[in-house]
């Protein structure tokens, strides 16, 4: 089946004053990995832990706060006053051995001749080392991540206004690489152009049919590849 590029708006013209924005997880390696649900289960450990809870309470509590504060690390913040970085460095203790390092994705980077940054609601440590395994981190320029976010998360307006501010982004030149729909709506709002990375995933969809996601793709290599060879 060929790879899914389909376009509310013309494909857009790359030049070396666009910035390439970029979500990390389950956008620059496929959902396959699955590394949210080694995520997932080292949250709920740590709710277990910290808060002294059978398994079967520590899981409402986790879904709680992610649902009331838009992650389970605010919620935590917010009703316990935890460390972050000591949260942060616990649930982000995983294998990435099922991430296969991708030589095609760097390539097609580094056709692309312009500022590339992450933005995740991770930490900079599993942020960098996800690109280490794929082979990618020498085209990205800066991380934006949850610490930058004041731990405030995607999709509320803040992180984004804080990103453009720190990194001089001009949202007319940006575009904006997401898999969770919703999360591509504030950027639009702000004047990115923005590209859904197509996942199956359930929890990805809320937003999806929003007329403001300007283009899909179930192939972030074929689509970046497609803006490479755009005529500028």
């Amino acid at each position: 089946m060929p790879p899914i590029v389909s376009a509310a708006t013309a494909m857009p013209r790359i030049a070396p004053d666009n910035v390439l924005i970029f979500d990390l997880d389950n956008t620059l390696y496929p959902s396959a990995c699955d590394l949210f649900s080694q995520v997932s289960n080292l949250i709920g450990q740590y709710v277990r832990d910290t808060l002294h809870l059978p398994a079967d309470e520590a899981y409402v509590i986790q879904k709680s706060y992610f649902h009331r504060y838009g992650t389970t690390l605010r919620g935590l913040m917010t009703e316990h006053d935890i460390d972050p970085a000591d949260y942060l460095n616990k649930v982000h203790n995983i294998d990435l051995s099922v991430v296969d390092p991708a030589p095609e994705l760097a390539a097609a980077l580094n056709a692309l001749p312009c500022r590339k940054v992450i933005f995740t609601n991770a930490s900079r440590g599993h942020a960098e080392r996800v690109m280490d395994r794929l082979g990618i981190a020498s085209h990205f320029e800066t991380i934006f991540d949850i610490v930058d976010a004041d731990y405030i998360p995607k999709p509320e307006r803040q992180p984004y206004d804080r990103l453009l501010a720190r990194d001089a982004i001009d949202p007319a030149r940006a575009i904006y690489f997401e898999d969770m729909a919703k999360n591509l709506l504030p950027a639009k709002d702000m004047g990115m152009t923005t590209v859904w990375v197509h996942t199956d995933e359930e929890w990805a969809q809320a937003g999806s049919d929003d007329p403001r996601i300007d283009h899909q793709t179930d192939n972030l290599v074929h689509f970046l590849r497609k803006l490479a060879i755009s005529p500028v």
